[in-house]
């Protein structure tokens, strides 16, 4: 059947992302891959009573088809909310809800990339937008990711010699996947003003944001700055991924029409019984308190995996301190490659996830990604304790 393949698909290869769940769903082992909320931020009760509610309240129209940019309601409480908070001027036209951010990457992958054209990406970046914009065979510009952003000069030599090439720019600036750093505000400045200059589309992911349990939110790079600049916003964090509800936020409603326009190919419309449910379940419960609760949960979790590494991990393995997100960055020292630990990793009874994926044309990485949020405080400390153990072994001397 590999004959029959589209030259796009058979390039895109198999997804570590199938490889990640698969690991994290194996209860013999102690997972740190998968980017997985925990469970005890659920709002079940909450959203049982929600399902009941919008049942009684709107009858069939939660089972039935419906607009392909989402739900009016749902889309206006969201402008409203990035109001409020933003200081913008959005109506629920300037919002298109999307299943996941992961669709929201496959639509402006629909809608800009001819074969070969440009992506502008930090270096690592997400490997779920590098499969979400495989499929549409562009060439890639990765720009450093530095402790405090992106590489300003590496990013200006980009653009001025290949601006004219790149359509998109994808970044992630606050508790990045995977390294779980973020821009700092004179940063995101500098890539603001230099973004500017150029006819690029600026694709700012957000599905970490509101997982900040230290320090304070910078503002973001494109919004209410740039004239074409699209913001992703996700539910998946702070409520429920299995209900797959995200959003696209733009100033520029042209740029909100073509998401729209692909999202109608590909799927007619979001899952709108989900947006109804969340409607009511954000009207009429206390959200703020339940993502101070998450934030409370995850710095625990957090400083338990950071104590557990300064235990731990040999002196010549360094990683990243993030204030807030779901994912630890590890380095290794040079010349120690992490996905040809990883087998033996699983055999001790732990996984994580090499740092291969996250790069373009990038092979035996001495990086690796652990997530926090999915483990128990007793779990994070036996699987750091074996993982520290192995890697003692394996970078000795190094």
């Amino acid at each position: 059947m590999k004959e029959l393949l589209s030259k796009a698909y058979a390039k895109t290869g198999e997804s570590f992302i199938s490889t990640i769940l698969t690991a994290a769903a194996d209860p013999n082992v102690i997972s740190f891959a998968g980017g997985l909320p925990n469970p005890a931020s659920f709002p079940m009760e909450a959203l049982k009573e929600s399902c009941n509610n919008i049942i009684d309240k709107y009858g069939s129209a939660v089972f039935q088809y419906a607009k392909t940019e989402g739900l009016q309601a749902f889309r206006q409480y969201l402008a409203e909310d990035y109001n409020k908070t933003y200081g913008v001027n959005l109506d629920a036209d300037n919002i298109v809800v999307t299943t996941g951010s992961q669709q929201a990457l496959d639509c402006f992958g629909k809608v800009f990339i001819n074969e070969g054209d440009g992506i502008l990406v930090e270096k690592p970046s997400y490997l779920g937008a590098f499969q979400a914009f495989d499929q549409y065979c562009p060439e890639y510009y990765p720009v450093t990711l530095n402790d405090d952003g992106l590489d300003i000069e590496e990013l200006e030599e980009t653009l001025e010699k290949y601006g004219d090439k790149i359509k998109l720019a994808y970044l992630i600036p606050e508790f990045q996947n995977p390294t779980g750093l973020t821009y700092t505000e004179e940063n995101r400045a500098k890539v603001t003003e230099i973004l500017k200059k150029y006819n690029v589309v600026l694709i700012e992911d957000d599905p970490y944001g509101q997982l900040r349990f230290e320090g304070t939110k910078p503002p973001y790079i494109g919004l209410g700055k740039l004239p074409q600049a699209a913001l992703l916003g996700t539910f998946s964090k702070v409520a429920t991924p299995g209900m797959r509800v995200g959003y696209v936020v733009t100033e520029n409603k042209e740029l909100a029409k073509y998401i729209a326009m692909a999202l109608e190919a590909t799927s007619l419309h979001t899952n709108i019984f989900s947006q109804y449910l969340l409607l009511d379940y954000l009207q009429n419960n206390d959200q703020p308190a339940h993502v101070k609760d998450i934030q409370d949960l995850y710095r625990q979790q957090c400083h338990c995996m950071l104590d557990a590494m300064d235990k731990y991990f040999p002196e010549n393995v360094t990683y990243t301190r993030p204030e807030g997100g779901m994912f630890i960055w590890a380095t290794l020292p040079e010349g120690v490659s992490a996905i040809k630990l990883f087998p033996k990793a699983a055999e001790k009874g732990v996984v994580y996830v090499p740092g291969d994926p996250f790069y373009v044309g990038v092979h035996d990485a001495n990086t690796l990604r652990l997530n926090f949020t999915n483990a128990s405080p007793e779990a994070i400390d036996k699987g750091i304790h074996l993982l520290g153990d192995m890697l003692k072994e394996e970078c000795a001397g190094k």
